[in-house]
């Protein structure tokens, strides 16, 4: 059954030189980007009143509106892969993503997606956005995401993240050696020169990171974080401009600097690492059949175990 879809939204200028349909992408994590762009060309999304293209360049302080239908996701195809569920009941769906998956299908990423494995798994979430995913992980980040089953958890799950309800978080492995733990409040947008890149900027959306130490090595430093809200890449950008780079992190911590005395053995280990080493913990909030709070964790996983455990080794 198609459903209607009614929004209205004022661009902030620090989102200004970002193409249209990306925008609406990352504002609206709810729908497909191919959604999207076909709303733009059938011209259910208007910009200041006019009907655009998806490549229009967005200057700041326009209003962007969309009155469309949503379809079921028949443009997304199930394809059979292993899920990590621990957890599954009426309502909803937890899995642990592990680091290399892709959440949902865009550019050069048509196919092996956990869109695809979801839509595999319960071809009932095709008729749900984006398949019942809630939130996003990065691709080389790993760690556990709630899915909804029916169209009140995803109403009920979609607010909660709107509203900041559900508790997000963390564990991240970062260059330094952390004290004591901090609130990082720094706003962040596009990075004024890579447009691929998130950045502190003065005129940016609000983001709030917490974090506390779990565990010292020697120069590196294993947090506990936890985000109030859920800004593009925002533990990695907060963290490097705290000059805490993560492990592995090539975006925001290809220039890291080594405390000093770090041995050579380590500083190989930690180049060989190929992915951030951010795992998202735990999530914590109000079941949507249920009406009460719940919580769901996972291990940290394994690669970053064992990265931990060559620190202790080579101490």
């Amino acid at each position: 059954m198609s459903k209607r879809v009614v929004l209205s939204k004022k661009v902030d200028l620090s989102d200004a030189g970002i193409r249209l349909d990306k925008y609406l992408s990352s504002n609206y994590p709810e729908f497909s980007r191919n959604h999207i762009q076909v709303w733009i060309e059938e011209g259910k999304v208007t910009v200041n009143g006019h009907k655009v293209k998806s490549k229009l360049l967005l200057k700041g302080e326009e209003e962007v509106n969309i009155d469309a239908l949503i379809e079921p996701v028949i443009e997304d195809k199930p394809e059979n892969m292993i899920l990590n569920i621990t957890h599954e009941d009426e309502a909803i769906i937890i899995l642990n993503k592990p680091h290399g998956l892709v959440v949902h299908p865009g550019a050069g990423n048509h196919s092996g997606t956990l869109m695809n494995g979801l839509l595999h798994h319960n071809s009932d979430l095709n008729l749900l956005p984006r398949a019942g995913i809630i939130h996003r992980l990065d691709k080389n980040t790993s760690g556990i995401m709630v899915i909804a089953k029916t169209e009140k958890a995803y109403l009920s799950l979609n607010k909660q993240m709107k509203d900041r309800q559900i508790e997000k978080r963390y564990q991240a492995l970062v260059i330094g050696n952390v004290k004591s733990g901090k609130i990082i409040n720094h706003s962040i947008g596009r990075h004024p020169k890579s447009r691929t890149k998130q950045a502190v900027i003065v005129n940016g959306r609000e983001a709030v990171t917490k974090y506390k130490v779990n565990k010292k090595f020697d120069g590196f430093t294993l947090l506990d974080v936890e985000i109030e809200t859920g800004r593009t890449h925002q533990i990695r950008v907060h963290l490097s401009h705290e000059k805490l780079p993560i492990v592995g992190d090539v975006t925001y911590g290809a220039k890291r600097k080594f405390p000093k005395g770090i041995n050579e053995e380590i500083r190989n280990l930690v180049g060989k690492f190929t992915r951030q080493a951010l795992h998202a913990k735990s999530l914590t909030f109000i079941h949507p059949e249920k009406e009460e709070k719940v919580f769901f964790d996972t291990p940290l996983a394994g690669d970053i175990e064992e990265l931990i455990s060559q620190f202790k080794v080579l101490r």
